[in-house]
């Protein structure tokens, strides 16, 4: 009982795979007889609505650098300027200050990582598809411009919504990032609540205090870049040179907050070092070589398991095509930013697939030869073959782990692609072990009779 179900559970996952790795759009033609037929099918994209929030998800898979084409740049951060201790602190503001600009400038799936090398701090970034390269280098090399602006006494904010206004919200205020000492995150005293704390130079102090003597109940805006990242409202005034940002935002938010804030006032301008412009035409004749190649092995390996094994190696590779179907729709769901490395992990896991079955196989073998029965047979083979199928994947996910350095430690690699390989070879790698075992032992023990 509990065998056929999870046979439905397998059947109802590959239908679902099937249905997701279905392009989002194609084309039907063909032939009947007297009739032809010739139809654009558009799949359905998947939108709903939930909680009062909006779903919308069509599934695709992204490609990377080396596929689609791009720009591949070095920045150098210029640290001369800035205290030993705030070094880490100021290239993370430098980093995220680059991210907020590209969500600005529309690149999908960016790549931006930090290097630390010795006194070398350097920030490298991908951008995949991008055309416009030094509207793009332009855009990411400015340093971070912070400003405080203060409303405008002639609006009415609430009134805003109704009647409109001519006039702007916002008046600059003339205090600005080089005013900023720091910002760093506390918490409040009272409620325990995560809090944005500044700290003003001495002339910034004088002139933020004159700021909120005068806009006490009005709020003074905080921009970077031209955006406004706070609105807080001014509840006293605040001559000290010290303010708190208070809001209904979590520890993340907090942090995220303080290091936009220091991006604007740590004295960190980079430039660039180096630049790759990588084109597509390269990347798409290097993908056609690596399916040809990867098709080709793949057949091979199937028709090895059907003569090699029979009924066994047959169900082998079905299990193995439902791999296929599974890998390439989590590819989409997740979505994985496929490169040429990442499909050389795909690749490589798929003989990992096989090899568990080939494991599992001849431990069948052995079984039987021994006089047992099948069924006793088959549930020895299966668990006896788990402590070598264990150890060789637990090695694997850990040479993994290393090469995808997800804690971004500075003494291990922090490339893109490298990165992209270890992604798609720990996923394959776990799948493996879901097909190798739980797929192919429940294809096996319905439908394998000697």
């Amino acid at each position: 009982m509990k065998t056929k179900r999870n046979l439905w559970l397998i059947i109802l996952m590959t239908i679902f795979a099937f249905y997701i790795d279905l392009p989002n759009k194609f084309r039907i033609s063909g032939n009947l007889g007297r009739f032809s037929f010739d139809q654009e099918i558009q799949k359905p994209a998947i939108d709903f609505e939930i909680g009062g929030k909006r779903i919308k998800k069509e599934f695709k898979i992204v490609q990377g650098l080396d596929l689609q084409g791009g720009v591949h740049l070095v920045f150098e951060a210029q640290m001369d300027q800035v205290a030993a201790e705030d070094k880490d602190q100021a290239l993370e503001a430098a980093k995220k200050n680059i991210e907020r600009r590209i969500d600005f400038f529309g690149v999908s799936e960016p790549v931006i990582q930090v290097a630390k090398a010795g006194e070398s701090h350097r920030i490298v970034v991908e951008l995949a598809g991008i055309k416009e390269i030094d509207q793009a280098i332009d855009l990411i090399g400015r340093t971070a411009q912070l400003e405080f602006w203060e409303q405008n006494p002639k609006v009415n904010l609430e009134e805003i919504p109704a009647t409109g206004s001519s006039e702007p919200i916002f008046l600059k205020t003339g205090l600005t990032g080089k005013d900023l000492k720091k910002s760093q995150v506390s918490f409040d005293n009272n409620t325990g609540q995560p809090v944005v704390a500044l700290e003003f130079s001495q002339e910034g102090a004088e002139k933020f205090a004159e700021i909120t003597t005068k806009n006490i109940g009005r709020i003074v805006a905080i921009y970077l870049d031209g955006t406004p990242v706070s609105t807080p409202k001014v509840e006293e005034a605040i001559t000290e040179g010290k303010a708190i940002i208070r809001g209904s935002f979590d520890l993340n938010e907090a942090k995220s907050l303080s290091v936009q804030l220091n991006a604007g006032a740590l004295p960190v301008p980079i430039k660039i070092i180096e630049q790759k412009n990588i084109g597509a035409t390269l990347g798409a004749e290097s993908v056609k070589k690596s399916l040809q190649a990867g098709l080709v092995g793949l057949l091979l390996v199937i028709l090895f398991m059907g003569l090699y094994y029979g009924k066994l190696g047959i169900l082998a590779d079905l299990a193995l095509i439902i791999y296929g179907l599974v890998t390439l729709a989590l590819y989409k769901i997740i979505p994985v930013t496929l490169t040429l490395p990442g499909l050389a992990g795909f690749l490589l896991t798929v003989g990992m697939a096989v090899d568990s079955n080939i494991l599992i196989f001849e431990r069948i073998k052995e079984e039987k030869r021994t006089g047992k029965p099948l069924p006793v047979a088959m549930e020895l083979g299966f668990g006896r073959a788990w402590d070598s199928i264990r150890d060789a994947n637990v090695c694997t996910l850990i040479i993994a782990f290393i090469l995808f350095n997800p804690f971004d430690w500075t003494f291990l690699n922090v490339s893109g692609m490298v990165r992209g390989f270890a992604l798609t070879l720990t996923l394959g790698t776990l799948l493996s072990l879901f097909t190798g075992i739980f797929v192919t032992k429940t294809l096996v023990k319905i439908f394998y009779r000697t």
